[in-house]
Parts: structure tokens; C-alpha cells; sequence
């Protein structure tokens, strides 16, 4: 009886762990959540892609101002966020990336890069690859101003500035980790400029800037 006690015991400690932790890890299949219409789009057009090996992939396409597309029924309050995600090398027309904690379309966290930066011959360009925001407090230009070079970076092995790239963002109560091609260093790590608990996630793009995203993983808490 009391061996019977104790492993009931064990299984139910076990089992408060576990819901305590609330971890899943998921996959979104691109195209079930096109077909599905799973996506709830501000600003921007969506087309799903398919190269010759029928990887798939999701295109935003570029308008004035930033465009997000929010991935209907998702949210996240610290986990991980892992993707794919292509720009083009023209000056000033490629801002690509993703947003987190969303509470609508002007409220968010986001962080993207700048691929026209990557391997930019001038340093100070260099050093703007990638990019944390909180919006609407915290835009670019106040951060670039108030605390320069905290809340962008350069990266420490810059991918071609038009070819695709993976990212994982790391989000916890306190802290953003940027972590680019599966390198073990971060290539940003920020303090949130947000108290917010959590929110949507959605791929982001800015002004005048079109976008590729594919293979997107989360680690939802």
C-alpha cells in the first residue's frame, strides 16, 4: 500500500511539472494556413511559393509602411521563434523579420534585419543589421537616438544580403536573444522594452519591403 502511495504520489508531481511547463513545439504547415485562411494580414498582400523541390514558402509583398501577417489562433508569452526568411539587397527596401507579444496592428514587438546592411562597405551600416523594436513607444529612430547601438547590431558572419538565412529568436520575461545561421553566440541580446505578458505572432516586413519566410518552428510557454 505504501509503494502503491508513493508512485501515486510520483505520477501526480510528475504531472504538475509538466502542466507547470506548458511547453509544445509546433510547425505550421505555410499552406494549410494560406488554404485555410489562418492569417490575418494588415498592410500587406500573401502568396504562397513553391520552388522546383516544392519547398514552400510565404510571400509579402511590399507597400508603404509595415505589414504583418498574424498567424490566427498562436500565441506566445516566452518560447523560442525559429524561421527562414529572405530579403533583397537594395538600399533601404528590405526590412524583413518577425513580431511577437502583438495586441493589434500597432502594438507589438518585433525584430528584423536589414539585409542591405549585411555586408555594406561602410562599418556604421554594418553595425544596423538587425534590429529590436517595441511598438509604438520604441520605433527605430527613438531607439537609434536614446540608446545608440543597444538595440541593433551587426552580425558577427553576415549571409549573402539576398539569400535566404535562418533565424531563432530566444524570448523570456526579461531578455531578447537574436541568434543568426545556427551560430552558438547571439548576434543581438536585448532588454524588453515591453511588460506585456504575451500576444500573437505574426512575419513582419517594413516600409517599402517585400518578403520571403519559410520553415517557421515555435517553442510556445
Amino acid at each position: 500500500m505504501m509503494l502503491k502511495t508513493f508512485l501515486l504520489l510520483l505520477l501526480a508531481f510528475f504531472t504538475m511539472c509538466c502542466v507547470g511547463q506548458s511547453v509544445r513545439e509546433v510547425r505550421p504547415d505555410l499552406e494549410k494556413l494560406v488554404a485555410g485562411k489562418k492569417l490575418t494580414v494588415f498592410n500587406r498582400d500573401i502568396t504562397l511559393q513553391k520552388d522546383l523541390k516544392n519547398n514552400k514558402s510565404l510571400y509579402l509583398n511590399a507597400k508603404d509602411n509595415y505589414g504583418v501577417a498574424w498567424l490566427t489562433g498562436y500565441q506566445l508569452t516566452n518560447g523560442v521563434l525559429e524561421f527562414d526568411v529572405k530579403g533583397r539587397d537594395v538600399l533601404q527596401q528590405s526590412f524583413v523579420g518577425i513580431a511577437f507579444h502583438g495586441v493589434n496592428d500597432s502594438t507589438m514587438e518585433v525584430v528584423y534585419f536589414r539585409p542591405f546592411n549585411f555586408r555594406a562597405a561602410d562599418t556604421i551600416r554594418r553595425s544596423h543589421a538587425v534590429q529590436y523594436i517595441s511598438l509604438p513607444e520604441h520605433d527605430w529612430k527613438i531607439l537609434r537616438t536614446d540608446y545608440p547601438n543597444q538595440y541593433e547590431q551587426g552580425l558577427r558572419q553576415p549571409p549573402q544580403p539576398d539569400e535566404w538565412f535562418h533565424v531563432r529568436v530566444v524570448i523570456d520575461n526579461a531578455d531578447v536573444k537574436v541568434f543568426v545561421n545556427n551560430r552558438p553566440e547571439p548576434d543581438l541580446v536585448v532588454t524588453r522594452l515591453s511588460n506585456r505578458a504575451g500576444g500573437r505572432i505574426g512575419f513582419w516586413t517594413g516600409h517599402q519591403s517585400d518578403g520571403s519566410f519559410a520553415n517557421l518552428k515555435m517553442i510556445l510557454k
